[in-house]
């Protein structure tokens, strides 16, 4: 892994470890290379968080990811199905990466706890625990799919 892998890595762990979502801390510690601003790649992912809005469903990690990919590739013009193909194919490898790595994309799952209805206090627990690792290996897998 190359210092600047790292650095992402790490700086997106860094944004989780401040309070930032899951789906914030990576979209932010992207978003300058790709052209946006700070403020906006928080307030476009901020919903994405804890499973889509904490309903348990995508984890924010995962989808802040598909956010980057998008930025990157993704495509600026009906017309342009080849950029649709390179983001959907992106998309898909890191899906499959991360699922291999962690046994699934569903934050539900991943924290083995309901953010919604659940013990919120078991589920933050299950957050501190579990999440700032996630937010670092999609950091990780991004860098090596990029």
């Amino acid at each position: 892994m190359t210092d600047e892998r790292k650095n992402k890595a790490e700086d997106a762990s860094e944004r989780f470890g401040k309070g930032y979502y899951c789906s914030q801390a990576i979209l932010s510690a992207y978003c300058a290379d790709l052209g946006l601003d700070g403020k906006s790649a928080l307030k476009i992912s901020c919903g994405l968080g804890a499973g889509m809005g904490r309903t348990g469903q995508t984890c924010g990690a995962v989808t802040g990811a598909y956010l980057v990919i998008g930025l990157k590739h993704g495509s600026t013009s009906p017309d342009d199905k080849e950029a649709v193909e390179r983001t959907f194919s992106l998309i898909q490898e890191f899906d499959r990466i991360f699922t291999e790595e962690h046994g699934s994309v569903n934050c539900r799952e991943l924290l083995g706890a309901d953010l919604r209805y659940g013990d919120q206090a078991a589920a933050g627990e299950k957050v501190k625990a579990v999440c700032p690792r996630l937010v670092k290996d999609a950091a990780e897998i991004l860098e090596r799919i990029l």
